[in-house]
C-alpha cells in the first residue's frame, strides 16, 4: 500500500462509484488517447485502460508508479511532475482526441488549469477533480463573490461544467474541504487577440480588484495621460467586466500604449 504524501498533495480516491462516475463523465472510446494526471493507486486507472485507445499515466511519485506498472503492463506510464510535460513530445496520432483526467493535487490546481489552457490546441477536453471552491470560481459570473482570475481565463478558453460534488469522505486521507468533477470542453471559438497581454491585464486588475481599472491599471506602468485617452470606461471594477470586454480593455491598452508590462501566467 502506497503510503500518501503530504509533500506531494496525495489525497487518493477510494469510492469506486466517484469512480465510475467520472469516468462516466469522460465515456472514452477507442478513438481516444486519453491522459492521466496523477494515477496514484489506480481506481481511475482501472477504468480508463480497458476504454481508452491509447492510456498514459503521468505519476511524479516512484512508488506508485512502479505499482502501477505492474499492475497495467499494456498502460504507458511517464514519470515526472505533468507541469514539465509538453504533449507535442508524445507523439499523439493526428486525429486523435487527447484527453485529460485526473483527481488533481489542491496546492497546484491553478497551476494545472493554466497548462491545459496553454497546450489546449493539442486537448480535445479535460475531466479533473478540484476542490470545490475553486470549481465554483471557474463557472462564476462577472458581479459574483466567485468571480476572479480563473473565471475570465479559463472562460476564454474553455467551456467550465461543474459535473459534480465530491464528499471529503471518499478519499484518503479525508481533505478538509468537498471536491467537484470539473468538465472542460473545447471551445469552438476563441477571438484572435494577445494571450500574454490579455493575461497580464486580468491579474493586475484583480490584483486590485477593489480598485477601479483606472487606479489598478495605473500599479501596472500605464500613465494617467495614456489612460485618460482611451474610449474604455475606467472607473469600473474589474468583477463588473466580461471576458469579451476585458479583451476590448485590451486591445485599447495595446492602442493606446503599445508598450504594455509584461508578465507570464
Amino acid at each position: 500500500m502506497v503510503v500518501p504524501r503530504k509533500s506531494l498533495g496525495q489525497n487518493f480516491l477510494r469510492d469506486e462509484n466517484v469512480a465510475r462516475n467520472i469516468v462516466g463523465t469522460v465515456n472514452p472510446g477507442k478513438e481516444d488517447v486519453v491522459l492521466e494526471i496523477g494515477p496514484g493507486t489506480g481506481v481511475l486507472t482501472a477504468h480508463l485502460v480497458p476504454a481508452a485507445g491509447r492510456y498514459i499515466g503521468v505519476e511524479i511519485d516512484r512508488r506508485s508508479l512502479d505499482l502501477l506498472r505492474m499492475r497495467f503492463p499494456e498502460a504507458e506510464f511517464v514519470e515526472g511532475d505533468i507541469l514539465a510535460i509538453r504533449l507535442s513530445d508524445l507523439r499523439i496520432p493526428v486525429g486523435s482526441r487527447l484527453r485529460i483526467v485526473g483527481n488533481i493535487p489542491y496546492y497546484i490546481t491553478s497551476e494545472i488549469l493554466f497548462w491545459v489552457l496553454d497546450q489546449r490546441m493539442f486537448i480535445g477536453d479535460a475531466t479533473l477533480m478540484m476542490q470545490w471552491e475553486v470549481a465554483k470560481r471557474l463557472t462564476a459570473q462577472p458581479r459574483s463573490k466567485d468571480y476572479g482570475i480563473l473565471s475570465v481565463v479559463v472562460q476564454m478558453y474553455m467551456i467550465p461544467e461543474v459535473k459534480f460534488r465530491v464528499s471529503a469522505n471518499s478519499f484518503y486521507p479525508k481533505p478538509a474541504v468537498d471536491s467537484a468533477v470539473v468538465h472542460l470542453g473545447e471551445r469552438p471559438e476563441v477571438p484572435p487577440h494577445p494571450e500574454t497581454a490579455f493575461r497580464t491585464v486580468v491579474r493586475g486588475t484583480f490584483g486590485k480588484r477593489r480598485k477601479t481599472l483606472l487606479n489598478s491599471l495605473r500599479y501596472l506602468g500605464y500613465s494617467e495621460q495614456a489612460l485618460r485617452a482611451m474610449r474604455f470606461d475606467l472607473g469600473r471594477r474589474p468583477e463588473e467586466l466580461t471576458g469579451e470586454e476585458f479583451l476590448e480593455l485590451t486591445r485599447e491598452l495595446e492602442r493606446c500604449s503599445p508598450r504594455m508590462p509584461i508578465s507570464r501566467t
